[in-house]
């Protein structure tokens, strides 16, 4: 087992570190907000008035993205079920408004056939997620993408050698429900105790926490005093900041 130090923090007895993707290895901001804007105008198209409350609803103002807001930690069912809500507003019935979010969300996808490549790597990830590799650390990542997307962010960055285990939200569970972690764990063959999780959001740290994680380290590349992290045992603002002791 290995020791992980990060900044004057300590954690001891680590076999597996377990990474969120969007906003912690995956630079996806700039997506995340052009996507939340080509799903409101397809909703507006149909659904006219809906445009600017869908915005504000996924946590999108002009260029800015809200770290904590529905588009950058929601899965794809909980940003489908708001935007239906906004649609019955208008008088649709709830299946109805379901159909129509669901119909919406398919076309603006399509509309970003890349995904995996629109998302770049933040600067020098690939070279700590190697280096962790090659102490022997199990990796995996856990986001609250589809398990494809997942997929095709690793295929497409190369970074297969590395992972060892990928699960994303496919309908089912979501973030920050604990029972995710706990099957990540149960995948790598590890104690969740001999585990670290590092993510950018709340949801990563309330479910690591209540899995009883080995430790948990926040991390906010471009506010690095983001208080929406403070409950983290340790918060960085560059995975360079995680190392071997």
């Amino acid at each position: 087992m290995i020791t992980i130090r990060c900044n004057q923090h300590l954690f001891r007895n680590i076999e597996a570190i377990i990474f969120d993707k969007d906003g912690t290895l995956a630079d996806s901001e700039k997506f995340l907000r052009e996507l939340a804007h080509k799903r409101a105008r397809l909703i507006d198209a149909n659904i006219p008035g809906t445009y600017e409350p869908l915005l504000m609803a996924f946590g999108v103002e002009q260029n800015y993205l809200n770290p904590t807001g529905l588009m950058a930690v929601g899965s794809n069912k909980e940003n489908q079920i708001v935007a239906a809500g906004y649609i019955a507003e208008t008088g649709k019935s709830w299946f109805e408004a379901l159909e129509i979010a669901s119909e919406c969300f398919e076309n603006a996808e399509k509309a970003f056939p890349t995904r995996g490549l629109t998302s770049p790597l933040f600067a020098g990830s690939l070279e700590v997620l190697e280096m962790l590799s090659k102490k022997g650390l199990k990796i995996a990542i856990l986001s609250a993408d589809t398990t494809q997307g997942v997929k095709d962010f690793v295929e497409n960055h190369q970074l297969s050698p590395y992972i060892d285990f990928i699960m994303g939200v496919d309908g089912g569970l979501s973030k920050p429900d604990p029972r995710l972690y706990l099957q990540t764990c149960q995948q790598l063959g590890v104690n969740p105790l001999n585990t670290l999780m590092v993510g950018d959001s709340q949801g990563d740290i309330a479910m690591a926490k209540n899995a009883q994680a080995g430790g948990v380290i926040g991390i906010c590349w471009k506010y690095p005093h983001a208080t929406h992290l403070n409950t983290a045992d340790v918060v960085i603002s560059d995975l360079a900041q995680i190392k071997i002791a």
